[in-house]
């Protein structure tokens, strides 16, 4: 090939016009670069500048690579415009020109047909983002939205993009015909982009698969080649890149599960190896922390969903504002459990952290409710069901009673304590061994609380024993002080994931409680009253009101009924109306504990024995013929005259015969 041995004196700079659809063939590119090595470095360094391109020119190493792989060269553009040096008669110069820019002037008016498309297209459609800048997008199903970040800073390697709305889908993609691996569906969805050498556009396209239109946020967040890179590592999912937590819940626990992320690295170059070693120099270094942040309680609202979001979306935000429950680190399964709360919105983000150079990155966050926003039926409006909400109101009622007046009417208070303890047992029963619906249950529960109520005022009358019922006084208020305990955040200790250690230390707690105070069984019975009595005025306010003190014996519940509730972290909010719950529940504790106390301290500490005095008493009227009770009838003979009456009242009139006077 002929080259000119001097740089000619004019030099025509028609620069280069790229997209995605028209590769250079990789042949021809190699003779032109062998050309343009023997011209003035001024030409190839001015070619890379106004390409914008990864080329063999900028980076020798990588052009095997690109001639390996034609389709993803640089050249993946509509016309190569090179450097036009006069005088050139190269064949390789002349047959690029020819391929590629000749064809598109044989195209009618090309140019112009582009230009007029740019100019026609509707404003609306195309968006403009600023980096860290939240923004509120009104998306529908027919004109898909294109988003644009413009004026991307060199440092900058990576950009995660992405979309929140309150609860229908929205699609996120990097292409107008969204495909599985090219794009993501959710109510919480981000794309990473990993950007080319020289690139400072980047555009995604959002839209509604609904046919309504669909309020939703979106921001984008940018990261250097130091920072991590969230789902980096993804075997799981459909995105080959994916910083999406994935999310699934139920009445019982919500679970999260994300993509393992990667190091951070330059532009051009090849992505760090996912299992290439276990080494500090690998992926294996990172570790992964788990937040939670929790949303108004009894707020719903679509505004207060995408305002929070703010909150939770980048790295200094999740760490100022979220709840740190967990760190895992990278040989640990990235599935993380969490209970259910039903109507409380919850939202999660993970933060994955680099220790060698001490750089973090956020994932894109996820909310949920646990529970429908759009079913008909036990959507979040109606999670309390009406049988729930009449047994709580009646168990409240007469839990009231005791709180004030407990000791004082001693049979009434075995009949509720028996009560809790059957009903307790039964219910676990019929869920966990029967398929009955929630409201036969509970039909079943109440009918066998009120069966062991009797039995445990029946054993009190006719044995009389005071020990033996104080002891299940006392386990019953064990079992309560125990959960109180595990629901704070000890309850969330790593050790107390095995069953074996969990129910052992509860059952130590809850005896604990009876053995301490066997010595003063009236305090401990006034103590039971109050306590217990108290807090069921709490779950029938559960039932009406979210607050999180419920869960101070569901979270025990859910623990008996389901086997992998021992994984879950059971973290709850505490907010405004629980502390206007709490402060109500220990005015009624502390109120009904002194007025008993003050009312029985001059009294027996226990009723005499029922059955004992029933007996005297019968015996007495046996052999006191003076004692007016001697002369009443046997209860048998009294049953029976009540009856007759009863009878009596019933019967019809007879005729008497003639009622006429007779004749004189």
């Amino acid at each position: 090939m002929w080259l000119p041995r001097f740089f000619p004196s004019t030099l025509l700079v028609l620069g280069l016009v790229c997209r995605r659809e028209a590769p250079v063939h990789a042949s021809a590119a190699t003779m032109v670069v062998e050309d343009l090595r023997s011209i003035s470095g001024f030409a190839t360094e001015l070619l890379c500048k106004f390409g914008q391109i990864t080329s063999p020119l900028c980076f020798p190493p990588t052009f095997v690579y690109f001639k390996q792989h034609p389709e993803t060269m640089v050249a993946k553009c509509d016309c190569f415009i090179a450097d036009k040096v006069e005088g050139t008669r190269s064949v390789a110069w002349k047959k690029l020109w020819k391929g590629n820019i000749q064809r598109k002037k044989e195209t009618d008016g090309w140019q112009k047909k582009r230009n007029k498309n740019r100019n026609n297209q509707d404003p609306k459609s195309l968006l403009e983002f600023s980096l860290d800048t939240f923004r509120n997008v009104l998306l529908d199903q027919t004109i898909p939205m294109e988003a644009v970040i413009r004026n991307i800073a060199s440092n900058v390697t990576v950009i995660i993009f992405q979309v929140h709305s309150h609860q229908k889908n929205v699609t996120i993609s990097f292409d107008k015909n969204a495909s599985a691996n090219s794009s993501g569906t959710g109510v919480d969805k981000g794309l990473v982009s990993i950007l080319r050498p020289q690139q400072s556009v980047c555009t995604w396209y959002l839209q509604s698969p609904d046919a309504n239109q669909v309020l939703s946020t979106a921001v984008s967040f940018a990261y250097s080649e130091r920072d991590p890179i969230p789902g980096g590592c993804n075997l799981e999912f459909n995105l080959e890149v994916d910083p999406n937590i994935y999310l699934e819940y139920n009445l019982i626990d919500t679970r999260i599960k994300f993509a393992p992320a990667n190091l951070g690295y330059v532009r051009g170059a090849n992505p760090p190896s996912c299992d290439s070693g276990t080494g500090q120099n690998s992926r294996w270094r990172l570790h992964y922390d788990i937040y939670q942040y929790f949303l108004p309680e009894n707020d719903l609202s679509e505004t207060a969903l995408l305002n929070h979001l703010r909150k939770m979306s980048d790295v200094q935000s999740v760490r100022a504002n979220g709840i740190r429950l967990v760190s895992l680190t990278t040989d640990e399964k990235t599935n993380v459990h969490f209970s259910s709360l039903p109507g409380q919105g919850v939202i999660y983000n993970v933060i994955v952290w680099d220790p060698l150079w001490n750089t973090s990155a956020a994932y894109v966050p996820v909310h949920t409710y646990a529970c429908s926003l759009t079913a008909l039926v036990d959507n979040c409006s109606s999670l309390r069901r009406l049988s729930t909400k009449i047994f709580f109101t009646i168990f409240a009622v007469l839990g009231l009673f005791i709180c004030f007046f407990g000791h004082r009417f001693w049979k009434t208070d075995l009949f509720y304590m028996g009560f809790i303890i059957m009903g307790f047992i039964f219910f676990v029963f019929f869920t966990r061994i029967t398929s009955l619906s929630y409201d036969v249950c509970l039909i079943l529960t109440a009918v066998a609380g009120l069966v062991g109520g009797l039995l445990l005022v029946a054993y009190w009358w006719r044995f009389g024993f005071v020990l033996l019922c104080m002891l299940i006084v006392g386990l019953v208020l064990g079992f309560f002080f125990s959960s109180v305990i595990f629901f704070t955040p000890l309850g969330d200790y790593k050790v107390f994931r095995d069953d074996a250690v969990f129910w052992v230390t509860f059952s130590c707690i809850a005896l604990m409680v009876p053995i301490v105070f066997v010595g003063c069984p009236r305090i401990l019975n006034i103590l039971a009253c109050g306590i217990v009595g108290s807090y069921s005025v709490i779950l029938a306010i559960a039932c009406y009101l979210y607050t999180s003190l419920a869960y101070i014996t569901l979270d025990l519940l859910r623990r008996v009924l389901n086997d992998d509730f021992s994984q879950a972290y059971t973290n709850v909010p505490f907010q405004t109306n629980d502390l206007i719950i709490l402060a109500v529940w220990v005015m009624l504790a502390v109120g009904g504990i002194m007025v008993q106390l003050r009312r029985e301290r001059r009294e027996v500490p226990f009723p005499p024995h029922p059955y004992r005095i029933w007996k005297r008493e019968r015996e007495r009227r046996i052999t006191n013929i003076l004692d007016p009770s001697h002369h009443i009838p046997p209860l048998r003979e009294r049953i029976y005259n009540k009856l007759s009456q009863i009878k009596e009242f019933f019967r019809k009139e007879q005729p008497a015969g003639e009622r006429t006077p007779l004749l004189l």
